[in-house]
Parts: structure tokens; C-alpha cells; sequence
């Protein structure tokens, strides 16, 4: 028996592959058993039942699963379907130069359920997934106040510049930013809480700080002149929005899961202040069966003609693509969506892009990242129901990996 990756078994952890199982017996039932150790020793696994064709053969490209962590044809469901062992993780890469090993094993039998097999594999193989591809240059930036890390394409370029901006998870998170690197854009992922010297809780931040980062990769000999293009996913998402309206230079913006008004933290720019949309924690409720918090009604409402965080999106010149799980239990990203379209519409600017994906929830990954429906969150010192569907998650998560390139590209090119 042979288990084998195609086209190749290391590959970039955005990329499908096929896994193949030959030399079976014809119909034979078996297990196919996945698993991942994280950089802490946390282990990830997915388990599914199949049955090989007429000839032995076993291809997840064609197969249903018959029963386990996923069903049906999913090429790639043994990766997006795994759950922790340890109750409550988030699978979060931490550092981009080291791939992720994927073991994947087919096992005899069809465990009920898709249980752990036991006893010893038919066969096995390694799926190494990678974050860096062939060329593409990691490069830490401690220049002026700016603390980020680019990542510049293989070449000479010049390439679309991108800033990266992460969520309340704060700290330097650099899988994004290196896997839109090998797609050919010049990332700067840049942190700007919770990390080195920079501030260590979401209580005020200086849009200059993030107006020198912009200016930083603007002047960069690699990076196409013409504008940056800002991906902000959750908090970093209502960034990126102010980014575009109070700083020239910014061509294209994607807001991830995000808010239509600036959230929890005072913007301070040249004097002017926007202040924070902030949390209403009485309105609080939690899961009576896990004692996880859902966030979803905890927010004043920035439809309330009072509030005065708003971020005033229709001063920007940039192109905008909102996208928004419709499961998202941290806050209600479909409607911030419809009102940032409405805003921009009553200002007689172009209507932006916007992609709603059903079944999503608030934690939009690149492709293959397994779904975390709940898991600890430091910020706010409590488990926190984050929502979504495995498999539509899954599936809204690949539609919005191709959709914020094509974007990128179309916009920033």
C-alpha cells in the first residue's frame, strides 16, 4: 500500500494538493487519520471513513468521506477539518520559516464515527506546508517607530505594496503577510500593540504611527508607485478604513471582518481626535454549556446619530472590498458592511465590493487554517465563541483568499 501527496509533498500552506492512497484492496474500508503539532505542542488531528473504488485505489480528490470530522468529497477536508485535542485552541503560526508537518496515515477498517484508529498504518506519508516560497525575503523593520516585517517577492519588482494589519490578538502575526508575498505582493505586516515597545493594550493609538509605515514602504525601490493597498482583518480592519481617509497615498483597502467605526480605542492624528466605539459589557452572554462569552450585542451602535466614532470613509480616494462571515459571533460585520456602503453611496462615491460569506465566522484565515469556533482570547481574559460552520467556513475562507488578491491585484496593478 502506498499513501503519496501530489503534485508535490512540500508545498506553500495556501496551495491544494491530492492525497492519494494505491494498493488496497478493491472496496476495501479504511481510516484516513491526519495530524499537525503546533509550535507549542498543541496537536491537531481529523479523522474520515472511506472505501476504496474497484481497484484499489483511494484518490480524495473523487472519494466521499463516508462518515468523521467531514463527509463527501473534500480534497482538502483532512487539513481544514482538523479540531485540537486540547479543548479550545487556535491554530496561529508564529513563526513563517518553519513549515507546518502534516502526517497523514490510512489505517483498516472504517471506525464508527470516525474514532481514532488503532494499531499500526497500512502506509503514511508527510505533507510539509510552508510559508515562505522559493526567493521571497523576510526582512524585520525597526525603522524610526515602525516594528513590522516585510516580505518582498522573488525578484527585482517593482511589486504592489500591501500593509498588513492584524486584529485585538495584537503582538506580529506573519502568516498573511508572507503568503500574499509569494503571490507576488510586497507585504509590510505591521504590529502596533502588545508587542516589543509599542503599547501594550487597546487603549489609544496615534494614526502617525501608522502614517510612517505607509510613508516607510511607499519610498521602497521595490514597491510599484501609484498607492498601497491596506488589509486590516477585525480591529485592524477599522485601521485600515481610518488609514484611507485620513492618509494620502492609499489606493485600495480590504476590511476583513471588520467595523465601520473606529472600536475600543481612541485615534489620535495631528491634534484631531475619533473617538472609540466602545464594548457594553451588560449586554454580555455567555454559553451555560461551555461558559464561553458571546460578544455579538456587546457594542454601542454606531447607527445611533450620537456616535461620534464613525469613521468618515467617504473622505477617502481608495477602492474597498468589505468581507463579512454571516456567522460571525464577535459582532455583526454584514450589517457595519451595509452601513459603510451607505455612507459612501449618500457621499456620491463608487459603491464598494463586498463579499458576505455564509456560514463564516469572525476568524477569516487564509485557506486550510482549521475553523476555531472557540478559544481563549489574552485581551479580554475569557473564552469567546468567534462562530462559523465547519465546512461553509472552510469554503468562505478559500472564496475570500481568491477574492482579496484578485482585488489587490486589480486595484494596486
Amino acid at each position: 500500500v502506498r499513501l503519496r501527496v501530489e503534485p508535490d509533498a512540500k508545498c506553500l500552506f495556501d496551495r491544494p494538493v491530492r492525497v492519494k492512497v494505491e494498493g488496497l484492496s478493491p472496496l476495501q474500508p479504511v481510516t484516513l487519520r491526519a495530524t499537525l503539532t503546533d509550535e507549542r505542542s498543541t496537536v491537531f488531528t481529523s479523522t474520515a471513513s472511506y472505501r476504496a473504488d474497484r481497484t484499489g485505489m483511494l484518490d480524495l480528490c473523487s472519494a466521499a468521506a463516508l462518515g468523521g470530522d467531514y463527509t463527501g468529497v473534500q480534497p482538502m477536508g483532512f487539513l481544514w477539518a482538523m479540531k485540537s485535542r486540547t479543548p479550545n485552541k487556535r491554530l496561529m503560526k508564529r513563526d513563517v520559516t518553519t513549515p507546518y508537518e502534516v502526517h497523514i496515515a490510512v489505517y483498516p477498517g472504517s471506525e464508527a464515527g470516525g474514532a481514532e484508529p488503532g494499531g499500526s498504518p497500512l502506509a503514511s506519508c508527510t505533507n510539509e506546508r510552508g510559508f515562505l516560497g522559493e526567493g521571497v525575503r523576510r526582512l524585520p523593520v525597526r525603522e524610526g517607530r515602525i516594528r513590522a516585517t516585510l516580505f518582498l517577492p522573488a525578484g527585482e519588482g517593482p511589486f504592489p505594496g500591501v500593509i498588513d494589519l492584524g486584529g485585538t490578538a495584537g503582538g506580529l502575526l506573519e502568516h498573511r503577510g508572507s503568503l500574499l508575498a509569494n503571490h507576488g505582493f510586497a507585504t509590510l505586516t505591521l504590529a502596533y500593540f502588545d508587542f516589543e515597545d509599542l503599547p501594550k493594550h487597546l487603549v489609544e493609538f496615534d494614526l502617525e504611527y501608522f502614517e510612517e509605515a505607509l510613508r516607510y514602504l511607499q519610498d521602497l525601490p521595490q514597491v510599484r508607485k501609484g498607492g498601497i493597498g491596506v488589509l486590516g482583518v477585525s480591529k485592524g480592519a477599522d485601521l485600515a478604513l481610518s488609514m484611507a481617509s485620513f492618509l494620502d497615498g492609499v489606493a485600495a483597502v480590504v476590511s476583513i471582518a471588520g467595523c465601520n467605526a473606529n472600536f475600543q480605542s481612541t485615534l489620535r492624528f495631528k491634534g484631531a481626535e475619533l473617538p472609540a466605539l466602545m464594548v457594553v459589557i451588560e449586554n454580555l452572554k455567555t454559553d451555560p454549556s461551555t461558559g464561553a462569552c458571546f460578544f455579538t450585542e456587546c457594542y454601542e451602535d454606531p447607527r445611533d446619530p450620537a456616535c461620534r466614532a464613525v469613521i468618515p470613509i467617504e473622505r477617502a480616494g481608495a477602492r474597498f472590498l468589505f468581507v463579512g462571515g454571516e456567522d460571525d459571533c464577535i459582532w455583526n460585520t454584514c450589517m457595519y458592511t451595509r452601513e459603510a456602503e451607505k455612507r459612501l453611496v449618500s457621499h456620491g462615491k463608487d459603491r464598494p465590493e463586498i463579499l458576505r460569506l455564509p456560514g463564516t465566522g469572525h476568524l477569516v484565515e487564509p485557506p486550510y487554517f482549521p475553523l476555531c469556533q472557540v478559544s481563549f482570547h489574552k485581551p479580554v481574559n475569557m473564552n469567546l465563541v468567534w462562530g462559523g460552520e465547519v465546512e461553509a467556513h472552510a469554503a468562505g475562507q478559500e472564496m475570500a483568499w481568491a477574492r482579496v488578491r484578485r482585488f489587490l491585484w486589480e486595484n494596486l496593478g
